[in-house]
């Protein structure tokens, strides 16, 4: 799918939002994807996690596995499409584990996906995991990579939609100064200032 395309489906479901945010990691922007408000319509997760399924259509792909909590979405999409397992990968004590009888099996061939890489922080620990489990990462998909710099990841990266989009450190960051109110959209629990 194109880049415009793309955009203009971030842009009239609300999944691309303005204003002044507070990420998982910390950093602060003037814009954020929200991909849940895309994915929540199955059209569109259909066509967007396709585009990753028909990617690694050739790979052996034996388990998808996701991030909680927006990898989910995207994991088990990917996985219906691709005619495998999805599974997720979520925090407890604030890291990232299998649980819920969740397995990854000695030498499976694994696809980790994400809706939004910026550090690519949940996605390392997922690779991680598997790696430790015995599995083989063979890719890594998001629908957005927002990341300033390329992350190795140890394996293929594929993101639908690479944007190059401001982030700051708090005590750099110009909306702070200006005192544009902060939001914290994000799953994981940190403070907003």
């Amino acid at each position: 799918m194109e880049k415009d395309k793309l955009l203009e489906l971030f842009k009239s479901t609300g999944a691309l939002q303005h204003g002044h945010f507070k990420l998982t990691s910390g950093l602060h922007s003037p814009d954020y994807f929200q991909c849940a408000k895309v994915l929540q319509y199955p059209q569109y997760n259909e066509i967007l996690c396709g585009e990753i399924a028909r990617h690694f259509h050739d790979w052996r792909v034996e388990i998808v596995v996701a991030p909680a909590i927006g990898g989910i979405m995207v994991g088990q999409e990917v996985a219906r499409q691709m005619r495998v397992r999805g599974i997720f990968a979520e925090r407890e004590d604030s890291k990232m584990s299998l649980r819920r009888g969740f397995e990854i099996k000695e030498g499976e061939r694994v696809l980790v996906c994400e809706d939004v890489v910026t550090t690519g922080g949940s996605v390392q620990e997922v690779v991680g995991i598997v790696r430790k489990a015995g599995g083989t990462v063979v890719g890594v998909a998001s629908i957005v990579d927002r990341s300033k710099t390329s992350i190795n990841f140890g394996a293929k990266f594929f993101p639908l939609l690479k944007m190059e989009v401001p982030v700051y450190q708090p005590e750099a960051c110009p909306l702070c100064k200006e005192n544009v109110p902060i939001e914290k959209p994000g799953s994981r629990k940190v403070d907003a200032a």
